[in-house]
């Protein structure tokens, strides 16, 4: 993206801290820290409770340098619109000078299920803050139980794969599709492809007056049975498999931001977690999941490309 100097950005200092405990090889500090890392503004950040929230901020520690508000699981929304609404009076009666930015950060268990209702309400009453999902596909601070983020096939400690279910039976919910829904300025949906992506989609929503929604997709190696190494490399067969599109929705228009020269097939994907294993075993492959998964991914991408050339 032009305009961002990744070199330059790693000279600054981080928001967040190196002192969190978060498992070796989760996506969602990786996320976090490269999305802020172009944020020129101050920001408060507010965390809805989950695996990030409770790994920064160990009582009677904290990994973050800025402000930081801790949340319950089902209204960071509720309460990012409460401190960016003080923060509007106090502007307008002049006790407060600065251009505060304002982040809610939340997992998908807090943002696709438990928080959404909160989320809705922040989107429609058009505060200026900006939401960022790290999309693990799971409820991974409480045992990797499954939500509704969760993929299709996917064995989870709810939906564990065997002889009575092959994983989950449903699809996972289009989260950023119902947030752009809200016609708000801004929506974004990437992963950890691509570090200038994910830096210039936080800076861009950040920047944007009103409410914006950054969904990353964020491996967690515990749930997802990956090598923490392979981080990068899971990301990078989700987009190239157009298992999760990468794209911008700009004042509600649909803008493609990565489309694949060569796109590999899904089970290039899903092979390498051990979430999935069961549909690979020996004498015993799924087959038919494989292919509906494929034609799944076929059919959402076709419906993306409709919507970019609208």
């Amino acid at each position: 993206m032009a305009g961002i100097n990744l070199k330059e950005l790693t000279k600054r200092e981080s928001p967040l801290t190196e002192g969190h405990r978060m498992c070796p090889g989760c996506g969602a500090p990786t996320a976090v820290r490269q999305g802020l890392m172009a944020v020129e503004a101050p920001v408060v950040i507010v965390g809805a409770t989950g695996c990030f929230e409770v790994s920064t901020t160990v009582y009677p520690y904290s990994a973050w340098r800025v402000p930081f508000m801790h949340i319950a699981f089902e209204n960071a929304g509720a309460g990012v619109s409460g401190v960016e609404a003080a923060h509007r009076v106090l502007s307008r009666k002049g006790t407060v000078k600065e251009n505060i930015k304002f982040v809610a950060v939340g997992g998908d268990g807090g943002t696709y299920d438990i928080g959404l209702q909160s989320l809705s309400g922040a989107l429609e009453r058009g505060h200026d803050f900006t939401y960022i999902c790290y999309n693990n596909q799971g409820y991974m601070n409480t045992g990797a139980q499954r939500s509704s983020a969760t993929p299709v096939s996917a064995s989870a400690t709810t939906s564990p794969a065997g002889s009575v279910i092959p994983g989950k039976l449903q699809r996972a919910k289009n989260l950023t599709e119902i947030v752009a829904a809200h016609d708000i300025p801004y929506v974004a949906q990437t992963t950890l492809h691509d570090p200038i992506d994910v830096i210039a989609k936080v800076k861009r929503a950040i920047e944007t007056p009103g409410p914006a929604f950054v969904n990353i997709l964020v491996p967690c190696p515990l749930f997802w049975k990956i090598d923490p190494a392979d981080q990068v490399k899971v990301c990078k067969l989700a987009a190239d498999s157009r298992f999760w599109p990468v794209y911008e929705v700009i004042e509600g228009r649909h803008v493609l931001s990565y489309d694949p020269k060569t796109p590999v097939p899904v089970d290039d994907f899903l092979m390498m977690q051990g979430r999935y294993s069961h549909l690979f075993k020996k004498g015993k492959e799924r087959t038919d999941l494989i292919a509906q998964g494929q034609a799944d991914v076929d059919r959402e991408w076709e419906k993306l490309l409709k919507k970019c050339s609208g």
